[in-house]
């Protein structure tokens, strides 16, 4: 059973910083690609970033040169990396797993909170 972990979360003031984490158990997780979402009460849930098994990674125009995803294998960890955060940035943060004829998995999610 795959299982995926996030943490990192709670309350950060605008203009801070954030690093979230997605750790992974139950598999081969090098294998996978990881994606970062965010749901707000009342919104569409949003996709953030991707990242590939090899490292390549993809955002979300709105994100864009403030979040970073990177990921280290060796700990079976994705990261998200979350700079000069706005009060919209206020969201519950999920990380999936995904891979080719494989079941995703996702992360139970974590809360951010931005706000003076």
């Amino acid at each position: 059973q795959v299982q995926l972990v996030e943490s990192g979360g709670g309350l950060v003031q605008p203009g801070g910083s954030l690093t979230l984490s997605c750790a992974a158990s139950g598999t081969i997780f090098n294998d996978y690609y990881v994606e970062w979402y965010r749901q707000a009460p009342g919104k569409e849930r949003e996709w953030l970033a991707t990242i590939s098994n090899d490292g390549r990674t993809n955002y979300e125009d709105f994100v864009k040169g403030r979040f970073t995803i990177s990921r280290d294998n060796a700990k079976s960890t994705v990261y998200l990396r979350m700079d000069n955060l706005k009060p919209e940035d206020t969201a519950t943060y999920r990380c999936k797993a995904v891979k080719l004829n494989a079941p995703e998995y996702w992360g139970q999610g974590i809360e951010v909170t931005v706000s003076s």
